[in-house]
């Protein structure tokens, strides 16, 4: 193979225009950095007010400002939460923010519910899948399935009740009760709304799975959900919080039917807390 005699072309830029720095539109300012906290002195509001005034810092501000203002003036505050966010052990905060009347309503996927009830129940949550799935006994814990399938088998007999409430419901009487979003949820009256993909949950891959009747007190959760964000006009929040897929794809169709029945859900806040942004 010959040699290659010619280098690639570079271009010339020896007559490049520069503009002055004070000419050129900034988007960052000093005056938007961050401030030294401390924490021996300061508050949580101070930290706050200490954050850049640049980008996710700023939209964080904005954020908490449109939340005091919808809870001020009695609009909707819906909480879309992943499993995760149950599984890291940040259900005291949702709970607090709900005594509070905060959030306003809550919709989970049903992983999540998952692990709210195994923690309100046990007190223990969230096996080590890479171990039991080896030998098959990954998800195959029996009063998870028989808990969860049993009470949404009984609850489909009742013309009304979702899969939310109906979970909140007999979740009353039990030890950790007041760690369960779910019955702090059923116990305010606040609609908390549970949203299954058949085949993506442990308790679906057990005997005591039934499909007709997860699937019907899901849609009938759908439908709570539809009624809460008809009333996001001209305010509101609507938070993502860990869902990567399922609960941003059932918003967007939540939305779609009540604009489709005619209710102006527009002008409201939406915060999409999840690695992906979508």
């Amino acid at each position: 193979m010959k040699e290659k005699l010619v280098a690639y072309q570079q271009i010339d830029i020896s007559k490049v225009k520069t503009i002055s720095i004070k000419n050129r539109k900034s988007k960052v300012q000093t005056k938007q950095f961050a401030r030294v906290f401390n924490p021996k002195n300061d508050s949580f509001d101070d930290f706050v007010r200490s954050l850049p005034h640049i980008l996710v810092a700023e939209d964080l501000r904005k954020f908490v400002v449109d939340v005091v203002t919808s809870v001020r003036k009695k609009k909707p505050v819906i909480a879309m939460i992943g499993a995760h966010v149950i599984k890291v052990g940040l259900s005291p905060l949702l709970v607090d923010l709900l005594e509070r009347k905060i959030i306003t309503a809550v919709a989970m996927n049903s992983a999540a519910a998952i692990h709210d009830v195994e923690t309100a129940m046990w007190g223990t949550t969230s096996e080590d899948v890479e171990e039991n799935i080896v030998d098959g006994t990954f998800g195959m814990s029996k009063e998870t399935g028989e808990f969860i399938n049993g009470a949404l088998a009984d609850a489909s007999k009742n013309e009304t009740i979702g899969y939310g409430e109906a979970l909140g419901k007999v979740l009353q009487k039990v030890k950790n009760k007041k760690l369960s979003v779910l019955a702090t949820c059923y116990r305010l009256n606040i609609p908390v709304t549970v949203h299954a993909a058949i085949g993506t949950d442990i308790i679906h891959q057990q005997p005591t799975m039934n499909g007709a009747a997860t699937g019907e007190m899901s849609f009938r959760d759908f439908k709570v959900l539809c009624n809460v964000v008809k009333d996001l006009q001209r305010g509101g929040v609507v938070m993502n919080i860990g869902s990567a897929v399922i609960l941003p794809e059932v918003f967007l169709k939540v939305l779609t039917v009540v604009r489709n029945l005619g209710y102006k859900s527009q002008g409201f806040t939406t915060a999409n807390f999840d690695m992906l942004q979508h």
